[in-house]
């Protein structure tokens, strides 16, 4: 869906959203990871370190008893946030590492990255959804091209008024567009804040719950370094208002993919997809959510 210049429905909410944005330059997260983010529980599990370089890593383990998480201290409504993550190397089976944007509630909104944890030598498994008003049932599955527990990559939610983008390391693989006018719910008005864990779900995780934790292999650790929030709309509950960032002119705001950014999606769905709700017949046997057509 592209922004038009004719009066169109998605343009009014953007103008209209901006309207509501406060016009004062406000840069949040640089890379303070203090600032930007709370450790939420784990009971000691998770924890904040120096690298050689000085540099800010937040690690988050799992061990039989528990796993461990944190928070953004901010809510948004809009952004683009960015964080990088290295993932729990060898045998993660049986450990999801979750990365998400949520509301709170029965019908909340949540824009999800989940990382199913594998074998050695097994490729990891992206596992994405989306939430709108409580109803989730958009799940998509891939392969990452990379081994991601040997380097930091950057996952990054682009979300707007026009649509939800999943990047990795700047390549779109997901895209949910705004298609409200189709009667298809979307994510626009419940602010939400960033939340990351690590815990067990062997039942499910990995090829199914077939494959189990191996504990003997615990503690499990994923480190986070370089949060970004720069580009996104802080949300004040007091005033029930926001405050954007104006660097770009809100160019991320407005930003939906071109023909090259579609064709990316593509080449990930072709190379490495291995699940897509809109392709499920057997799941869907009376018709494909409205979204799965082509407009």
């Amino acid at each position: 869906m592209r922004l038009q210049k004719d009066g169109s429905e998605n343009e009014i909410i953007i103008i209209g959203f901006v309207a509501v944005c406060s016009l004062l330059v406000a840069v949040f997260g640089d890379g303070d990871l203090d600032r930007d983010l709370e450790i939420t529980w784990g009971d000691g599990r998770a924890r904040m370190v120096g690298d050689n370089n000085n540099e800010q890593i937040l690690k988050l383990s799992l061990d039989r008893d528990s796993g461990s998480g944190f928070q953004s201290k901010n809510q948004y409504l809009f952004g683009k946030i960015d964080v990088q993550i290295k993932l729990v190397p060898g045998d993660s089976a049986g450990t999801v590492t979750a990365y998400y944007l949520s509301s709170l509630g029965f019908a909340h909104d949540e824009i999800d990255f989940e990382f199913l944890g594998n074998l050695s030598g097994d490729p990891y498994v992206l596992h994405t959804n989306i939430y709108t008003q409580g109803q989730g049932d958009k799940e998509q599955q891939i392969y990452l091209w990379f081994d991601p527990t040997k380097n930091f990559h950057t996952y990054s939610i682009l979300w707007n008024p026009l649509n939800v983008i999943f990047y990795v390391d700047g390549t779109p693989i997901r895209v949910f567009k705004n298609l409200e006018a189709r009667g298809v719910p979307f994510p626009k008005n419940q602010a939400m804040r960033i939340y990351s864990s690590i815990y067990d779900a062997d039942q499910w995780a990995t090829r199914g719950g077939a494959v189990k934790t191996n504990w003997s292999e615990a503690p499990f650790i994923a480190s986070y370094r370089n949060f970004n929030d720069r580009h996104a709309c802080v949300w004040t509950s007091s005033s029930s208002s926001s405050s954007c960032s104006s660097h770009h002119q809100y160019s991320w705001l407005r930003h939906s993919l071109n023909a090259s950014g579609e064709a990316m999606i593509k080449w990930v769905q072709k190379n490495f997809m291995i699940y897509n709700y809109c392709t499920d017949t057997q799941r869907f046997p009376h018709g494909l959510p409205p979204e799965c057509s082509s407009p």
